[in-house]
């Protein structure tokens, strides 16, 4: 490999860690210290989340899952976005109630509703729509809030 490319890659796969450690740091701070706490124990309280599921038109072209993949990773940059998670089916059980059907999920969480809606007409997210709407055939979105 070309020494300036393989030291490009190191840097990128650097940085990707180190934003990796943070997050998880970030979201360990959030857990209780305590092995004998439940899931019922730790809970996001006032904090919206937006699942959204996305079917590409052409699901097995890797370039255009990529393409995804990357547009989503600057739609990060929205200012009230709290967490993200970026993600492809699970290779779980074949259920009824399990649907693999969909080629990227994307989840991302806001302290409130205020922030969803500054974030769905913020300039990153409209471009995101208008550079990468013809990558998909279908998009099905699950907003929630607390029980």
């Amino acid at each position: 490999m070309i020494p300036q490319i393989d030291i490009l890659i190191k840097m990128k796969n650097r940085r990707s860690f180190i934003k990796k450690l943070a997050a998880g740091i970030a979201l360990a701070g959030l857990l209780p210290v305590s092995k004998d706490v439940s899931a019922g124990g730790v809970k996001l309280t006032g904090t919206l989340v937006h699942h959204v599921y996305f079917w590409l038109k052409e699901p097995d072209n890797e370039a255009h899952k990529k393409q995804l993949v990357n547009a989503l990773n600057e739609l990060l940059k929205v200012k009230t976005i709290k967490m993200s998670h970026i993600g492809f089916p699970a290779g779980t059980e074949s259920r009824d109630v399990v649907d693999h059907s969909y080629s990227v999920s994307y989840m991302v969480m806001f302290d409130d509703k205020a922030g969803q809606d500054a974030y769905q007409v913020d300039p990153i997210h409209v471009k995101f729509v208008e550079e990468n709407q013809h990558l998909w055939n279908k998009v099905v979105v699950y907003d929630s809030v607390d029980a």
